[in-house]
C-alpha cells in the first residue's frame, strides 16, 4: 500500500526547527542513528513532510532518496499529518468479511477525505489498518483510543458527531 504525501501546506515553528536541529546534532551524523532521528522528527512534527526529510538528509549527509525510502518502507512513519482524531478502520480478514469496506466508505464520505488524509480543519484523519485485535467485534473502528465494534454504516454519522462537538 502506497503512503499518501500530504497536500496541506507545511508549517513549522522556530522551536520545532531548533528541536530537530538538536536531534540531528546529537546523532553525530552517524547513519546508524537515522531511525532514531526520524522517530524523533516525527514526534516533533507529528509526521515526516518533505521539508523535514530534506533537513534530516542535509544534516546527516544522507541522500534524500534514502530518507524517503526509509519513511515509506516502515509503517511507523507518516508522510501526512494525523488529525486530532485519527480514525482507524480495521481491514483485517474478520472485519473485511463482515463489512469493513462499507464502514470505511461511509467514514470517507462523511469526512470528505480519503485514506491517509487529514481534514483541512485538522480534526480528523483516516487510516485503514490490518488488524486491531478485536476480531470478535468485527467490523471494528478506533478513534484514537476509543474502540467501536459490531458497526453498521448508519452508525458512523452519530459517532463522528460526538467528536465534532468535543
Amino acid at each position: 500500500m502506497l503512503k499518501k504525501i500530504s497536500t496541506l501546506p507545511f508549517n513549522s515553528t522556530p522551536e520545532q526547527n531548533a528541536r530537530l536541529d538538536a536531534v540531528i546534532a546529537e546523532s553525530g551524523g552517524e547513519k546508524a542513528n537515522l531511525m532514531h532521528v526520524m522517530q524523533q522528527a516525527q514526534g516533533i512534527y507529528g509526521y515526516l513532510p518533505f521539508e523535514v526529510q530534506a533537513k534530516i538528509a542535509d544534516g546527516m549527509n544522507i541522500p534524500l532518496e534514502h530518507i524517503y525510502g526509509v519513511s515509506t518502507f516502515y509503517a511507523q512513519f507518516a508522510l501526512a499529518p494525523k488529525g486530532k482524531y485519527n480514525v482507524m478502520v480495521c481491514m483485517g480478514t474478520a472485519c473485511y468479511v463482515r463489512g469493513a469496506q462499507e464502514i470505511l466508505d461511509k467514514v470517507q464520505a462523511e469526512l470528505g477525505i480519503g485514506n491517509d488524509e487529514c481534514t483541512e480543519d485538522g480534526l480528523f484523519s483516516i487510516e485503514p489498518c490490518r488488524c486491531i485485535g478485536a476480531c470478535g467485534l468485527a467490523p471494528v473502528m478506533m478513534i484514537n483510543d476509543d474502540v467501536y465494534g459490531n458497526l453498521v454504516p448508519s452508525q458512523i454519522p452519530e459517532i463522528l458527531a460526538k467528536y465534532r462537538s468535543e
